[in-house]
């Protein structure tokens, strides 16, 4: 049985809380201690991680608990590099509440729900891609890979049971590749594997972000497929051991509202917030502001029903590693806290579950075409160097047309973006791979999408990033 936090639920525990000494699980003497399990270098979980923490809000709102009750609250926070490590922190009731990835969060709820001061519930959505766009698969520079296929009797390194894997396997599957058979898989934390593709030890990485971006950005890959084509919702979302948050209610109503502070500031703020999220992290920040960006990751913090659904049919491919045990995806995902927390801020919780769209898209007026961006599936974006905001584009072709403007007036690029022609990915606008059609330019972001328009547009012809800046009609 859940253990749905109300508002009466909330006023009783700050006053139980206030009237006597604390004991046993989360509380030392007269401190209530919450200890959260992030991962600093995924960066869709930033909301409830890295910029929660930097940013200092779940700090504040229990100090305004203190304010009110008297009672004492102290926050430790625990990095690492995937989920698997917060997942046996929770099973061994060392870690309170923790952010992670879709499949790590279904292992996480599987693991530990034979012990009931463990077991552990999923309270809300960090970020998400309607698509699955938030996981990818890269190879060398110099691979001849240009799609799954090619990849087959080689070796691929991914974390095992995260979604970088599951992508993988899935993906693997839909192109006719036996994931268990015809490749090996080496199962490696993010920054072993990506030591192993750049020094030639596997043909392939499959991890999730920042990873494949920070790669590609660093020019030590190539994107080969993006996990947008299997078009199943991929997610990350917050856990929370239902004991500690059936004893401190107080505490997981603080952390979501706290973690509603941090979705608006990404949401209106995207470019000081991927600042403060690449110093935190150690990310470059222009790999932060692709995913963070506007256009990019979904911050949405609702449970909706079609990520649940999602959620469900992870099921079968956990259980086909043979490392989940059955569990009730229903009972495991509880929207009460949140509802709650978001009555608090005066927000309309169902309301926000209705929108589909991203909270956060690309808009204004592109000031080289005279042309709002209205499209989310073509708008992109120009960031120059030393600037504190970013210039607008229309749509790719427009985009060249200002880095050709911009080149020529000398000015610094830092960074473009635009949308991958197909699937809606945010990509680097340098990293893609151009198509011109006509007098228009389009952007894709793995050979096999070019290969799919090429196959319908016979006379459409590829060209490099340079080219296609330099031939740009004004």
């Amino acid at each position: 049985m859940k253990r749905t936090v109300t508002a009466f639920a909330l006023v009783a525990a700050v006053s139980s809380t206030a009237a006597c000494s604390l004991e046993g699980t989360g509380s030392s003497d007269d401190t209530v201690r919450v200890v959260v399990g992030y991962q600093s270098k995924t960066i869709n979980t930033v909301t409830a991680g890295t910029l929660l923490r930097a940013q200092g809000y779940l700090e504040q709102r229990l100090q305004s608990l203190t304010d009110s009750t008297g009672v004492e609250y102290s926050v430790e926070w625990q990095d690492y590099d995937t989920g698997a490590p917060i997942t046996a922190q929770m099973v061994a009731e060392k870690i309170d509440i923790g952010s992670m990835g879709d499949y790590p969060m279904l292992i996480n709820g599987s693991r530990t729900q034979s012990n009931p001061n463990a077991e552990t519930e999923i309270v809300s959505v960090t970020g998400y891609n309607p698509k699955g766009a938030l996981n990818m698969v890269v190879v060398p520079p110099e691979s001849p890979a240009r799609s799954l296929t090619d990849l087959a009797g080689q070796k691929i390194s991914a974390s095992v049971g995260s979604a970088g894997h599951g992508t993988l396997v899935q993906a693997l599957d839909r192109a006719g590749v036996d994931s268990d058979t015809d490749v090996e898989v080496l199962n490696q934390q993010p920054q072993v594997g990506s030591s192993a593709l750049e020094s030639g030890q596997v043909a392939a990485l499959s991890q999730f972000v920042a990873w494949p971006g920070l790669l590609v950005f660093q020019d030590k890959a190539q994107l080969l497929y993006d996990g947008a084509e299997l078009n199943v919702p991929t997610l990350h979302g917050v856990v929370v051991r239902e004991s500690y948050a059936a004893d401190h209610p107080e505490v997981l109503d603080a952390f979501l509202r706290a973690q509603l502070d941090a979705t608006r500031f990404i949401q209106t703020e995207p470019l000081e917030a991927s600042r403060i999220v690449a110093e935190d992290s150690g990310l470059p920040q222009e790999v932060v502001y692709l995913y963070n960006g506007p256009g990019g990751t979904s911050f949405d913090t609702t449970l909706k029903p079609n990520l649940v659904d999602a959620l469900k049919g992870d099921v079968p491919y956990l259980k086909s590693i043979g490392d989940f045990e059955e569990l009730s995806i229903d009972g495991f995902v509880d929207d009460g806290p949140l509802r709650t927390a978001f009555e608090a801020e005066g927000l309309d919780y169902d309301a926000t579950l209705a929108q589909t769209g991203n909270p956060a898209e690309v808009t204004g007026v592109d000031p080289v075409c005279g042309s709002d961006a209205t499209d989310p599936a073509l708008a992109g974006e120009i960031w120059f160097d030393g600037a504190d905001t970013t210039q607008v584009a229309a749509d790719p072709t427009c985009l060249l047309r200002a880095v050709k403007y911009a080149r020529a007036a000398g000015e610094t690029i830092r960074a473009a973006y635009v949308p991958d022609a197909e699937l809606g990915t945010r990509w680097f606008a340098d990293k893609a791979l151009w198509v011109r059609d006509g007098e228009t330019y389009l952007p894709f972001i793995t050979y096999a999408a070019v290969d799919r328009f090429l196959a319908t547009h016979p006379t459409a012809t590829v060209v490099d990033y340079d080219t296609a800046v330099n031939e740009v009609r004004p």
